[in-house]
């Protein structure tokens, strides 16, 4: 019996006798590319785009930051609630802060333990979210 052949069963995936959920067997599956620290090169033209639009560098590690400031709770709620579902569907979840109608969300991936296009990806997600509650 060949036990690296790979069965679905339930949502999740058997390999060699052990059961794995898919989301994380899949997570396992990605591409180094997409987990990697962005170069030189790819933060020049994706991360300075970023910083130009008000986020900044956080001080003592790869990471960008930004504050956003809204009407009130439920807005800054709301806007909280679609980059949480974005955040899911992108596995790559966020360090963020809210008080009242303030919230302040700081990226990296840890996985890569710096910025990468994940990071680059959500921010712009998060911009527009954001351009759109305003």
């Amino acid at each position: 019996m060949n036990l690296t052949r790979t069965f679905f069963v339930a949502g999740c995936r058997i390999f060699r006798s052990s059961y794995i959920p898919y989301s994380r067997a899949y997570a396992k599956m990605t591409s180094d590319a997409k987990r990697a620290k962005l170069t030189v090169e790819e933060r020049e033209s994706k991360i300075k785009p970023l910083l130009e639009d008000g986020w900044t560098m956080v001080e003592g590690r790869d990471a960008i930051i930004k504050q956003f400031l809204f009407k009130n709770f439920n807005q800054a709620f709301g806007f909280m609630t679609n980059v949480a579902l974005q955040a899911e569907k992108m596995d790559h979840h966020p360090e963020w802060f809210n008080v009242y109608n303030r919230v302040e969300i700081t990226l990296s991936t840890h996985d890569c333990g710096g910025l990468s296009e994940k990071d680059v990806k959500l921010a712009n997600f998060i911009d527009n979210v954001a351009k759109k509650l305003s």
